[in-house]
């Protein structure tokens, strides 16, 4: 047996390719990597005594050559790659030519083989449901993508979604990967203003790239002795990568456990107006037990994960017995000069980053310096401060849920996909008595939005929540308007936004944030 992967020195990458090395079974792996030493040395010393099961393929995603030599003759390609925040923010062409152009090349690729095609493992995100709060925490597939204006991660990972569920590739499987834990965690969010993105009441699921990992090695192995069971359950699906009950809490408990090493807390060394209260991308997952269900991953919590960063970066202890406005300063504040923190976005006049993450500069500008003042979900205030009880919240069985025009339980018929496009301001144009016999989700249909163009997508895709917007064709985010017209992108779009938000946001051709109102 043969398996290619791409983004393979990703943290998940690395986490994936030690597991499947346990598969005996593989003889070959090829891999996806640019001609770049350390990153090479990185690999050799993962595959130390195995070279002979590896194969390099040198090259970028987005160039055609390079994806046919790499999926020519295999059995399985995992696809992994992908341009990250906050790379994606400071690169934006990168993210285009990974995400959305990379992916369209492998896939293209592998539809040109014909009948001696691949499966296709899909690796997506959580960042494509957008910003969720108290309101609604949980989320499952189906719900819209209402991803946060000028994220060009999120954007890229949609379009490049929509091209796999849409491709002609005959088994594939799309797993959208929520918030991941890793061991570089202090290292990639310490140089940047990521970190203040993170709303403090922000929902976040987490999976540890070890158990992500597991996942996909689990994949292959379960696909390998029961296809048959695997042919309907999991192949053309979209599940949610999650890291289950255990793992789910708020922006500010995990930044608070990454304190805890360190003796402190985030109320030490954050003030409240340091981190957007709006415009992130989390949420709980109703539906993650489904994947585990069939495959058996979920094993280490946030807890399990906090004790093993303690044993691997010892030296942090040393944090303890510094001064905590030292801290504070020298690591965190100098963080807010960063141009990809509000704090920078406010002294340099961003007005369009200032309204898609607050609300506007007045806004902002009222936000308290006292954490007393600032309501916190995880102590019991929603974010108006009315009193909330989180357990209850995290009560995922009595949960509130998006209706997303169907009953996910149960069959879906024909009715079910034109309610959706109904609730979603369109209509289905194809009429049930012309859909071939392959049947309504896995034939292609035409449909109408709510601006009267009309796009192709079969009933899986809509189904799994994609609906056509200018997102897919612009790199920018108009749903200040489209929620007036959609019943499902309301019931997400007005829990952090005002009825009477005109606001339409893009990107221009130096990809510099902008907005202007809605005509």
């Amino acid at each position: 047996m043969k398996v290619a992967i791409t983004g393979v020195t990703g943290n998940m990458g690395i986490q994936a390719l030690k597991e499947l090395l346990k598969i005996h079974e593989i003889e070959l792996f090829k891999l996806l990597v640019f001609p770049n030493e350390k990153r090479l040395k990185e690999i050799k010393k993962i595959c130390k005594g195995q070279m002979h099961r590896f194969q390099f393929v040198y090259g970028g995603l987005n160039n055609r050559d390079v994806c046919n030599e790499l999926v020519a003759d295999v059995d399985y390609v995992i696809g992994m790659a992908a341009v990250i925040p906050p790379h994606s923010d400071q690169h934006p062409q990168l993210a285009i030519d990974c995400n959305e152009k990379g992916v369209s090349c492998l896939v293209a690729a592998i539809e040109a083989l014909g009948e001696f095609q691949p499966k296709y493992i899909h690796i997506s995100t959580v960042a494509l449901y957008g910003n969720r709060n108290s309101k609604h925490m949980w989320a499952r597939v189906g719900d819209p993508l209402l991803i946060s204006p000028f994220d060009i991660y999120s954007l890229t990972k949609m379009r490049g979604e929509f091209r796999v569920l849409e491709s002609n590739i005959q088994y594939k499987t799309v797993l959208r990967q929520t918030a991941m834990l890793h061991s570089n965690m202090l290292a990639d969010n310490m140089n940047d203003g990521l970190m203040f993105h993170t709303c403090f009441n922000a929902p976040l699921e987490w999976a540890t790239a070890e158990d992500s990992g597991l996942l996909i090695a689990n994949i292959i192995r379960e696909d390998m002795h029961n296809f048959e069971h695997l042919k309907e359950k999991f192949w053309n699906r979209c599940f949610n990568i999650g890291g289950g009950l255990y793992n789910c809490v708020t922006g500010y408990d995990v930044l608070n456990d990454g304190f805890e090493i360190i003796g402190g807390t985030v109320k030490h060394f954050f003030d409240p107006n340091f981190n957007a209260i709006r415009n992130f991308h989390g949420v709980w997952f109703y539906d993650s037990k489904d994947l585990d269900d069939l495959f058996h991953y979920q094993r280490q919590s946030t807890a399990d994960f906090w004790k093993q960063f303690k044993r691997e970066h010892g030296i942090l202890k040393a944090g303890k017995v510094a001064p905590k406005k030292l801290i504070k300063k020298f690591a965190i504040e100098r963080l807010c000069k960063d141009p990809n923190s509000p704090k920078y976005w406010r002294s340099h006049n961003d007005e369009a980053r200032m309204y898609a993450y607050f609300g506007g500069t007045d806004i902002y500008d009222e936000l308290s310096r006292k954490w007393a003042d600032f309501p916190l979900i995880n102590e019991g205030r929603d974010e108006q401060g009315a009193a909330i009880d989180y357990a209850q919240l995290k009560n995922r069985d009595a949960a509130p849920m998006v209706d997303i025009g169907y009953d996910p339980s149960k069959p879906v018929c024909y009715e079910d996909l034109a309610h959706i496009a109904e609730m979603h301001g369109g209509k289905l144009i194809s009429r049930k008595e012309d859909i071939p016999k392959k049947g309504i989700l896995s034939d292609k249909l035409e449909w109408e939005n709510s601006d009267g163009q009309r796009f192709v997508a079969r009933g899986y895709t809509v189904l799994a929540g994609h609906w056509w917007n200018p997102s897919y064709v612009k790199y920018c985010w108009d749903f200040d308007r489209l929620a007036k017209m959609d019943k499902i992108y309301a019931q997400i779009w007005y829990d952090s936004h005002g009825k009477d938000e005109d606001k339409f946001y893009y990107l221009d051709e130096k990809f510099e944030a902008h907005y202007r109102k809605i005509k």
